[in-house]
């Protein structure tokens, strides 16, 4: 297989492409293409249709690339292309777990301060594992759960902790209705009846993009009554219990038992 460069403009996007990029994943990408380089080729087909690098692509746009490295797979029938598309979004997301321990070395050793391009926030720090210490360095952030001392590991599921980091961001900022927007414009320039179009305009919801970093920030400047209606529409979760209270996790019976025993023994 060859790298080639390929003009951006005439890459063609997958158009059932089921997996979605936010404007904080696309800026977090750009942000890594700025400092280490495109290192990651674009896969297209022969008619150069996206086949893998929906976000890289988006995020040389961003950066105004004029050409990206790509590699043709001319070798898969169109039925094992629509799989690989799939299955490609897919095992990104199925990888194993972190070695906390070395995990934690790694973060302390990086000076993130000579990485001007890139910022470690770009990678949803409270998304990371519990490392025993916390996660130490310019970037970890507040957001990561706050970790025990006790040098063991532990089971424990830790709620990530918001703390202000600026100013109040402004709504347009935590979401994005472009596309939905559009869609119902669509709906609406239509002669279906009524109840048809107020169905669909509803189902249009479903694409709009939600920035849940610029979430957590105004989360933290909300009042009581607002913090618990988003923590109630699922935009923040903080306490597990509620979340499962609420739909938004589910544990199985086993989970659970082992969860209540932990908390008795925290107790005791």
């Amino acid at each position: 297989m060859q790298i080639e460069m390929v003009a951006t403009s005439t890459l063609i996007p997958y158009a059932r492409n089921a997996k979605l990029h936010n404007d904080a994943q696309v800026s977090a990408i750009a942000g890594s293409i700025k400092e280490f380089g495109f290192n990651n080729p674009v896969l297209i087909d022969s008619a150069c249709g996206i086949i893998a690098g929906h976000g890289r692509v988006l995020a040389a746009q961003k950066l105004g690339l004029k050409e990206v490295p790509c590699i043709v797979l001319d070798h898969l029938t169109e039925n094992q292309k629509k799989a690989y598309i799939i299955a490609d979004n897919r095992l990104a997301e199925t990888g194993g777990g972190w070695d906390r321990e070395m995990l934690k070395i790694e973060l302390d050793d990086v000076d993130w301060g000579e990485l001007p391009e890139f910022n470690l926030d770009d990678l949803g720090t409270f998304e990371w594992p519990e490392v025993d210490g916390g996660l130490s360095g310019d970037g970890a952030g507040s957001e990561a759960g706050s970790s025990s001392s006790d040098s063991t590991y532990t089971n424990k599921i830790v709620a990530p902790i918001y703390t202000p980091k600026g100013e109040r961001p402004p709504l347009k900022d935590l979401y994005d209705r472009t596309k939905t927007q559009n869609l119902i414009d669509q709906i609406d320039a239509t002669n279906m009846p009524e109840e048809i179009k107020q169905f669909m305009r509803v189902a249009a919801e479903r694409h709009t993009v939600f920035n849940f970093r610029q979430i957590a920030e105004y989360y933290c400047h909300a009042d009581v009554t607002l913090q618990d209606l988003m923590e109630r529409s699922g935009m923040i979760i903080i306490d597990f219990k509620k979340a499962i209270e609420y739909g938004f996790v589910h544990m199985t019976e086993q989970l659970g038992q082992l969860a209540d025993l932990e908390e008795s023994s925290d107790e005791e």
